[in-house]
């Protein structure tokens, strides 16, 4: 479950904390056999293209019921591992110690935590909050996400989450914590005004401005 990032100081560690949650690749397959659940939803309509040319092939009722439940049984026992795979790189929290003045870091995954490297390695980290407001009128509230991205020796890590702290604050504290090592933190925000729906010209003018639209 995603929460708000945010630097929680241990005794031994500081950690940036980026999604809740225990770690290792059972609890990793474990979270997942919930939403695993929706690939044979997804995948619904060949399944239902199969049972009914089994109907028009004329089996019979409890035959089709038996073959689709194969299926659906199949896709799910698939699609469960491929769920876990593709969130096994999920990073759910940088480690820094020693606590105060850090020497080291580690990418904590949703499998387990990567080697300890050198604070060193870290040449910066960039912050962008993006915040997409509603248009005069518009009911939805505000969307605010944060992307943060880890420009790593070798690599660069990159991920979005929903955000509803404050910014400005999680730069200063990732500042004091990295400032000491030379880590680079940059804070970029971006705001935008969400599109507002476009009437459907078709309708309202009988066609006419569609028409004009394609022309010259």
């Amino acid at each position: 479950m995603a929460t708000d990032p945010v630097l929680r100081q241990g005794p031994d560690s500081t950690d940036l904390v980026l999604r809740a949650g225990p770690t290792g690749p059972v609890w990793n397959a474990l979270t997942l056999a919930g939403p695993a659940l929706f690939v044979p939803l997804a995948l619904g309509v060949p399944t239902l293209v199969v049972a009914f040319w089994m109907a028009l092939a004329g089996a019979r009722a409890s035959t089709v019921f038996v073959v689709v439940g194969v299926i659906v049984g199949l896709e799910y026992l698939i699609g469960w591992p491929v769920l876990a795979l593709s969130r096994a790189r999920d990073i759910l929290r940088v480690e820094f110690t020693p606590a105060e003045v850090p020497a080291s870091l580690r990418l904590v995954r949703a499998t387990g935590p990567d080697a300890w490297l050198p604070v060193q390695a870290l040449r910066q980290v960039r912050l962008t909050h993006k915040v997409v407001e509603p248009y005069q009128g518009d009911h939805k509230p505000a969307v605010s996400t944060l992307t943060l991205e880890l420009a790593l020796q070798g690599t660069r890590e990159r991920l979005t989450l929903p955000f509803g702290g404050d910014p400005q604050r999680l730069t200063a504290a990732l500042k004091a914590l990295l400032g000491p090592a030379g880590v680079m933190v940059v804070l970029r925000t971006e705001r935008s005004t969400r599109d507002r729906p476009q009437s459907n010209s078709f309708w309202n003018s009988g066609g006419s401005a569609s028409v004009g639209s394609g022309s010259g």
